[in-house]
Order: structure tokens, then C-alpha cells, then sequence
């Protein structure tokens, strides 16, 4: 199959405005902005995953395809083996050909979703593997699982692409989004996407038979310890001014990075009264839809990048 006709669609990486950094760099060149990414393929892995919400993962898993560099450094990551722009990822440069193979592959084996994991950076090739896959007769769920750090006409873009929108709304404190993702702007910018992501979607999320999202929006907020005002203020923001009818996935598998191990309050796991407190808060404002997790999910959710399988053990 002949893709190049697809490549077009890099085009728009001559001038990159994709994400609220605006770099205008010429990522054709080595001109690299923020997030240090030129024009290629950088996959660390494309796998089935089974540690998503239920309405993500299903019975079978979701092929989630996990790209490398990030518009957003958070100190806090646990992808940080792929997400820090500062290391070097050529050796994760992939062939378009091998992406569709290996997608297809996947999708050869019954399962019908496809998750895109940190795009933000990497939009115009999300869209050319996107439309490689279709051409080849292979329709499956579309899934968008960005940090939130998108701006809203490249998300706008997206409307007749993606499926389900599963997005990180990770600060409503411009203080605590400074110190720990260097972007002041956060909130207002992730406030602004997720209203964009309802005019499309909804407030609904529509399961199929096989109990797999096909339409909608999750959101997705990880209660860090020792900043839980800052997770009550998220979610009073999505109920007012967004709507207590979206579904939440409020996450308690925070693991401290080698970055924060120092902090203070960073530096530990979330303790259950941090988190049963915005469990409360979440039920008092009405937010009745989506998941919670056990305590002891930051022991099982860790990635090694290392591996071939980076959630299975091997």
C-alpha cells in the first residue's frame, strides 16, 4: 500500500502552532520546539493495554499506541522513560508501514479500539495513521488520551476523527501547574478544550454491546497527595461550569517519580483519607457517572518501557 499521498498532512509541522507553546518551529529541519519531536513516527510501543477504565480496556484490551516526547513535562510522570523531551528517541523512529502492520495485527485479533496515548504534539501523524488504517478497509473506535494541553482548533480538527475524547484535567491551580508542568496556563487552557470536547460529544458516553466507549468523553483527574484542594477545585469546575454529567475517572494510582521523591508531599503515595475526601466532594457536587479506583492501584499501573509489553510482567 502506498502511503505517501498521506504525508501532506505534515505539512503544517513547517510552522508548528499545534499545541499552546506555539513554538513556530520548522520541524522538518532541526529546528525542534518544545517538545523536541520532528516529523517521523516516534512510537515507543504499540500493545493491547488492559489497565484503562472498563469502558476503555473492555474484555480485550484497547491497542494503545504510546508515543514518545510530550508538549507537557510533568516532574510527577509515570511515563517519564518516554515522555522526557530532553532524552534522546531516535531509536523509536518507526516506519509507517511497521505502525499500520502492527496495528492491524491487533486489530486482527477481535479487538476494535485504538487509543492514541500523549498526541498533542504528534496531531498530523496521528491523522496519516489514522487514514493509512482506513484505507485499508479497517474501521475501528478512535480514542484520544491527551493531557489536556491541546489548543482548541487543532481539537476542533478533530471533530468528524476521533470517537471518544479521554482527556487529563490535571490542575485548576496556576501555581501548582507552574511548578510542576512549567504551564501557568493550564487550567484555563484545559478548561477551554474540554467545553470544545462537549460541543462535539456531549455529556453522554455511549457503551456498545462489547461494554467499549464508542462516543463520548471521559475525563480523567489523578488526585495527587498533599494538593487535594487543588483536585476539589477540579471538580467543582467541570459540575459548574462544564457539566456534573460527564463521567470522571478520579485516579489514586499516583507513584512518586524519581524527580519528586523529595517533595514533601510528592515524594509518597495518596493516603485513603486524601482521597476518599474528594470522593465526597465529587459525590456532593452531583458527578454521579464514572470510576473510582483502590488505593492500591499505584503499585499496578506502573509502565517499564523497557519491555515489549510495558504492563505485563515478562
Amino acid at each position: 500500500m502506498n502511503f505517501k499521498p498521506f504525508l501532506s498532512e505534515l505539512e503544517i509541522l513547517r510552522d508548528c502552532t499545534l499545541c499552546p507553546w506555539n513554538c513556530h518551529a520548522d520541524r522538518f529541519t532541526s529546528e525542534l520546539g518544545y517538545c523536541h519531536t520532528g516529523v517521523d513516527f516516534y512510537i515507543s510501543s504499540i500493545c493491547i493495554h488492559r489497565g484503562e477504565e472498563p469502558v476503555i480496556s473492555g474484555s480485550k484490551g484497547i491497542c494503545n499506541i504510546f508515543f514518545t516526547h510530550c508538549n507537557l513535562q510533568c516532574a510527577f510522570c509515570q511515563n517519564y522513560q518516554i515522555s522526557n523531551n530532553s532524552r534522546n528517541h531516535a531509536c523509536e523512529r518507526m516506519d509507517l508501514q511497521d505502525v499500520v502492520r502492527q496495528i492491524t495485527s491487533i486489530l486482527d485479533t477481535g479487538i476494535n479500539i485504538v487509543g492514541f496515548v500523549s498526541p498533542t504534539h504528534v496531531i498530523p501523524q496521528m491523522k496519516v495513521i489514522i487514514r493509512a488504517i482506513e484505507i485499508m478497509g479497517y474501521h475501528p473506535i478512535w480514542v484520544y488520551n491527551s493531557n489536556g494541553y491541546d489548543k482548541v482548533e487543532i481539537i476542533h480538527s478533530l471533530e468528524d476523527i476521533v470517537d471518544v475524547y479521554l482527556p487529563d484535567f490535571k490542575y485548576m491551580d496556576e501555581q501548582l501547574a507552574d511548578r510542576l508542568s512549567g504551564a501557568k496556563d493550564y487550567p484555563k487552557i484545559a478548561g477551554m478544550v474540554l467545553k470544545e470536547m462537549v460541543r462535539q460529544k456531549g455529556t453522554s458516553l455511549i457503551i456498545n454491546d462489547e461494554g467499549y466507549a464508542e462516543y463520548g468523553i471521559l475525563v480523567r483527574h489523578l488526585v495527587l497527595p498533599g494538593h487535594i484542594d487543588n483536585s476539589i477545585r477540579v471538580l467543582r469546575y467541570i459540575a459548574e461550569e462544564v457539566s456534573p454529567r460527564l463521567h470522571i475517572g478520579l485516579m489514586s494510582q499516583y507513584h512518586p517519580s524519581h524527580k519528586v521523591l523529595t517533595d514533601p508531599a510528592l515524594g509518597r503515595a495518596l493516603v485513603r483519607t486524601e482521597y476518599l475526601k474528594v470522593v465526597r466532594e465529587m459525590e456532593r457536587l452531583g458527578i454521579t457517572k464514572g470510576f473510582i479506583q483502590d488505593l492500591t492501584s499505584f503499585n499496578h499501573y506502573l509502565p517499564d518501557f523497557s519491555k515489549n509489553h510495558p504492563f505485563e510482567s515478562e
